[in-house]
């Protein structure tokens, strides 16, 4: 039970003879307690509230994580693994400060298997310098969060990203996985071969715990081949409904999207303002796909500009090519920078609900109103059913962020009630804690059980997924 874990947790901080300790166990320039280092890992892109950690480490190996966790397990000390920090729902903020492990010095790509389209990666590196890495190899490393997440960050929240709808999340490419359990154990899990039904599948346990069950050191990925033609369309309509149904359309007609992203025209709007654009200010469905020929592509543009001229479709630009491509997707990676940059002094509240394709239009709808008066932004992977909401606020105006609040449960609850899901991709880190009984009943036991099983102290990641100080039974 969540409150066992109080009296563990309730420690004062490390000493600075801790400090030296851990310095003479990886070295001087691996461990640092200066306020800056400290600082830069309170937070995370999130408006959730900075804590300092009380020291910031570097392994550079799996054994050196093994000794460090050996020795705060049996310390009582807190740890949180630590990515680059991009996270959107305070997943990596030390809420319990202790040690952070940070993984920048494990950032190698440790090898490279082409004729088995896999490739074994440490936990630091960076999922945009791995697709630069096996280009050349003809492959490529689906999930795309758009940040520059490192892979064990994308392991701990299971992140998706724009392509989600054609290739999956990164569950799908998980094959294998180094983990140090609390106490500092390494168990490796899972196998090289395409397919096993050999016991429990473990890594699936450890992809999208966030750290609270044990560290993702390093990971042997299964990789895809690099299309050879590409097709993307941008298309602009009247209303939501205009374009949401016609994300429904496209998924029912047989077609098979890589990406399919809708925008509200306030973010048109701000993307405009923001990077000197002349879009229409209308909404607008982003939408890629891949195909082995030009001619074949050409075929799938004519039946794709068929359905959005059906839904009343204003305009469509449509390429075949890397070119036009990059062109197109370069809008929608813009998103959520721009909105950022055009409210210097706000927070942003991000959510990411997500629901059955049929119910996409009437979840967009439904949050369209509860923003209405709001500096909201609408948006999302609407190929599978995820809605993004980004609410621009200031946390310290009480009256206004209690109505951000309002609005993100209100949100939620929908997208719940439509048998959804209160987080798609961003995780549930301490934002989403709130509505996780609602969402797995009787399971969100079992998860506690697991948890305490594993970690049985509560000092992986403390202060995630379950609320420390109530009962989850």
């Amino acid at each position: 039970m969540p409150g066992e874990y109080e009296n563990t947790l309730m420690q004062k901080g490390l000493l600075p003879s801790d400090v030296e300790h851990l310095k003479s166990m990886l070295g001087d320039t691996q461990v640092s307690a200066g306020s800056s280092v400290r600082e830069l890992h309170s937070h995370d892109e999130s408006f959730h509230a900075h804590v300092l950690p009380d020291v910031v480490v570097l392994p550079r190996s799996t054994e050196e994580v093994s000794k460090v966790v050996a020795w705060a397990y049996e310390r009582d000390i807190p740890i949180t693994p630590w990515g680059v920090g991009t996270s959107l729902e305070g997943n990596p903020i030390p809420v319990h400060r202790g040690i952070v492990i940070d993984f920048q010095e494990m950032n190698r790509v440790l090898d490279v298997r082409p004729p088995d389209f896999q490739v074994d990666v440490e936990a630091g590196v960076v999922y945009k310098d791995l697709n630069k890495a096996i280009s050349n190899h003809g492959l490529f490393f689906p999930p795309d969060p758009g940040a520059a997440a490192t892979i064990g960050g994308m392991i701990g929240n299971n992140a998706s990203g724009i392509r989600t709808v054609k290739y999956g999340s990164t569950k799908d490419y998980v094959m294998r996985v180094v983990v140090v359990l609390p106490g500092g154990r390494i168990i490796k899990t899972g196998t090289r071969a395409r397919k096993s039904s050999s016991g429990y599948h473990l890594c699936s346990l450890f992809v999208g715990s966030e750290g609270t069950l044990g560290i993702v050191t390093e990971a042997t990925l299964r990789l895809v081949g690099l299309p050879v033609n590409f097709m993307a369309v941008r298309a602009v309509f009247p209303t939501i409904f205009d374009a949401t149904n016609t994300v429904f359309q496209v998924m029912n007609s047989g077609l098979s999207p890589a990406a399919m992203e809708f925008l509200d025209e306030e973010v048109v709007k701000i993307l405009n303002r923001d990077q000197g654009l002349s879009l229409n200010e209308q909404p607008t469905l982003l939408m890629e796909f891949h195909g082995f020929s030009e001619n074949g592509l050409k075929e799938e543009m004519a039946y794709v500009e068929e359905i959005c001229r059906d839904n009343k479709a204003l305009f469509l630009d449509k390429g075949i090519g890397q070119t036009e491509r990059a062109r197109l997707w370069e809008i929608r990676h813009l998103a959520h920078e721009s909105i950022r940059r055009n409210h210097p002094s706000l927070l942003s509240l991000s959510m990411d609900v997500a629901v059955p394709l049929s119910r996409y239009s009437d979840m967009v709808g439904f949050a369209k109103e509860q923003v209405k008066d709001l500096a909201a932004y609408v948006f999302g992977h609407a190929g599978d059913g995820n809605v993004h909401v980004v609410v621009m606020d200031d946390p310290a105006n009480r009256d206004r962020w209690s109505r951000v609040e309002e609005a993100n449960r209100h949100i939620v609850l929908k997208a719940l009630e439509f048998e959804g899901t209160c987080t798609g991709e961003h995780g549930v880190g301490i934002g989403k804690r709130t509505f996780l009984l609602q969402e797995h009943g009787e399971s969100l036991a079992l998860m506690w059980d697991i948890k305490h099983l594993l970690d049985p102290k509560g000092l992986m990641n403390p202060g995630k997924f379950f609320f420390m100080d109530e009962e989850v039974r």
